[in-house]
């Protein structure tokens, strides 16, 4: 239950910083809006100042000046009015549709309801005024929109990569799910296979004893129990013990041997047979196990498998040698991910519950240390020894 809620805590979290954002966003575009309106505004009151000038100067006025001064203006759109309401000119327009005079009423009609007009007095005895009207650049506009754009692109980009990564999540899960189904199923028909056929056994007269098909019972019986302890043990932190490697691997493959086909030949090796490692009994040889499987398999029920084990310094090295189809360079850490399998009717976990046993319960190491097509694959598993 703390997992969800964790989730849920970092949902909100992210909501509210991506608010947080949007927030920052708006302001600081606004901040920037009013400051850009404000230079707009003193560049039309010195336009307008400067229609002024041009209006009453005479034939001695050096006017040059005013003109670059009224040329200047190349984005701002204005229009200057006369004291009876007439459009006596106009500049940065749509220059299409300037030539109509609705088009230019109606831009009229909207910069009078967006500010109040400039008055440029032109005529001090009769105090005859004209008017200069003037709305936000283009530019302007597009800075007020932009940050609802961008906000409306993310919060778009985010739902679709929320919908996409839960799609993806809901569809691991229930490949794990599955996959974890049949890993199951996998774990328990081998020693229930083997207990129907010493039953059978025992029901038919045999040249075993029944001494030797209890032996053999009991294995699977004990077998059956390590399955039950193996899955109540994944997600807990599992108790290490320090143990001899040499004997924990020979008893793996030990059951493996009469379990597999005759024509595969099953060693153990060592340079050292008192190698010690804190190891999970149970859960490392599911790891031996889900190996040496996909070894049997790649080597099609012939072939040879060796576990070579060795020690240095701190450290204790298992390889596990098969002769069989081999893997690509290119899929060396791709068989580890859940999902990927080669066979088909495989769900590709066994190699991803071992590398989860190894690196996360054992802080050890599994990885594949060679692997060539058509010869054969060598993994390797590095623990911590443990020194006397």
């Amino acid at each position: 239950m703390r997992i969800y809620e964790q989730k849920i805590w970092w949902k909100r979290f992210l909501l509210l910083f991506a608010l947080l954002i949007g927030a920052i966003s708006l302001w600081y575009t606004n901040k920037l809006v009013n400051k850009l309106a404000d230079e707009e505004e003193k560049k039309v009151l010195l336009w307008a100042n400067a229609t002024k000038q041009l209006i009453q100067s005479n034939e001695t006025s050096d006017i040059n000046f005013l003109l670059d001064i009224v040329k200047d203006n190349q984005t701002i759109p204005v229009i200057l009015v006369d004291d009876n309401g007439e459009i006596t000119a106009y500049r940065n327009l749509d220059n299409v549709k300037s030539s109509n005079q609705a088009y230019l009423n109606a831009q009229l009609e909207e910069m009078k309801k967006e500010r109040e007009p400039i008055k440029i007095l032109y005529d001090e005895r009769n105090q005859r005024y004209n008017y200069l009207y003037y709305k936000n650049s283009v530019i302007l506009i597009q800075l007020k929109r932009y940050p609802y754009y961008q906000l409306s692109i993310i919060g778009l980009f985010v739902i679709l990569a929320y919908l996409a990564f839960s799609y993806s999540r809901k569809s691991e899960q229930n490949q794990v799910w599955v996959g974890m189904s049949k890993e199951t199923a996998h774990q328990l028909g081998t020693p229930i296979s083997s207990l129907n056929g010493w039953l059978n056994l025992l029901k038919e007269p045999s040249e075993l004893s029944k001494e030797e098909v209890y032996v053999e019972l009991e294995k699977d019986i004990k077998r059956l129990e390590l399955i039950t302890e193996r899955f109540s043990k994944i997600g807990a932190a599992p108790v290490l013990v320090k143990e001899n490697m040499t004997m924990v691997l020979n008893q793996s493959i030990d059951y493996l041997k009469p379990r597999s086909s005759s024509r595969i030949q099953f060693k153990v090796e060592t340079t050292d047979s008192d190698v010690m490692a804190y190891v999970n009994i149970s859960l490392f040889d599911w790891v031996i196990e889900n190996i040496c499987k996909n070894a049997i398999d790649a080597m099609e029920g012939i072939g040879s498998l060796t576990v070579n084990i060795s020690a240095e310094a701190d450290r204790c090295f298992i390889d596990i040698q098969d002769t069989g189809k081999g893997i690509p360079a290119n899929k060396f850490k791709t068989v580890f991910k859940p999902g990927f399998t080669t066979k088909k009717r495989g769900w590709g976990l066994g190699l991803s519950l071992a590398k989860r046993i190894i690196e996360d319960y054992h802080s050890g190491k599994i990885f594949v240390k060679e692997s060539i097509t058509g010869k054969g694959t060598t993994f390797r598993i590095v623990l911590k020894a443990a020194i006397s």
